[in-house]
């Protein structure tokens, strides 16, 4: 089991056991600055993503190793505005997906999303 950092955030942000990737959920922060992006939780989902995607980078694998995504929002109303932002980074192999709402999240953000990956490809079981 290993443990993968982004780089101006302290803790773990990925564990690695055996062929998956468990992302820590991710908010939308900035992380030269660590303090969450302005614009809205649309701003708020699009650096949650590319922040993910960079961890996923670092364990060895894209979007499309992602087999699963929890999605938590401050305001459960935003999951159409989450989700036209999140159809661009997960355009093919759709993770499954569970998207609620939290009484608050970390920070005061609008949105933290969290993911399982597995390295390696991945085979359809139709």
């Amino acid at each position: 089991m290993r443990g993968l950092l982004l780089s101006g955030f302290r803790n773990s942000q990925a564990v690695v056991v055996d062929r998956s990737v468990y992302v820590s959920g991710q908010l939308g922060m900035d992380p030269a600055s660590g303090q969450l992006v302005g614009g809205g939780v649309q701003a708020q989902t699009r650096q949650a993503l590319v922040n993910m995607g960079e961890i996923l980078r670092m364990a060895g694998c894209t979007y499309e190793n992602v087999v699963k995504t929890t999605v938590l929002l401050a305001d459960i109303n935003d999951f159409s505005n989450v989700n036209e932002v999140y159809k661009q980074f997960f355009r093919s192999n759709f993770p499954a997906r569970a998207a609620s709402q939290a009484a608050a999240l970390p920070r005061g953000g609008l949105v933290e999303i969290e993911a399982v990956a597995v390295l390696g490809p991945l085979s359809d079981s139709s």
